[in-house]
């Protein structure tokens, strides 16, 4: 079987979805509370590239976030950001968005969606 990466059109897609989705961040109503969380750390230019090198392992190509840090824990990476289930609904929102948008095929996207909806109500970490 081929990696879900190589499904919806190699590393070049994966770039355009990553570009795709934080355009759509800095833009959309929804986006506004990630933005944020992201404007308190390390800003905006460095969260695209180490999301793109994040998803690449995730989605089953090199894993070059883990290169780079030596791990993957999703958990330990947002360990210092406050996360409410409504941001992790909003970044789910936005995603699906910007994979329909960037023309990710349905059956792919449905099965990435159900991975990354189980990692962002993993990431909850504050009750509202």
């Amino acid at each position: 079987m081929q990696p879900m990466i190589d499904q919806i059109g190699g590393e070049p897609k994966l770039q355009e979805l990553v570009n795709h989705f934080y355009d759509l961040i800095e833009t959309v109503p929804q986006g506004r509370a990630i933005m944020d969380m992201h404007l308190k750390g390390h800003g905006l230019n460095h969260v695209r590239p180490a999301q793109f090198a994040f998803l690449c392992g995730f989605l089953g190509g090199r894993r070059y976030y883990h290169e780079q840090h030596g791990h993957m824990n999703l958990r330990e990476i947002h360990a210092h950001v406050d996360i409410r289930r409504e941001d992790a609904e909003d970044w789910l929102a936005v995603m699906e968005t910007a994979m329909t948008e960037t023309g990710i095929p349905p059956a792919q996207r449905q099965t990435i969606m159900a991975a990354f909806t189980r990692a962002a109500v993993s990431l909850v970490n504050v009750q509202t």
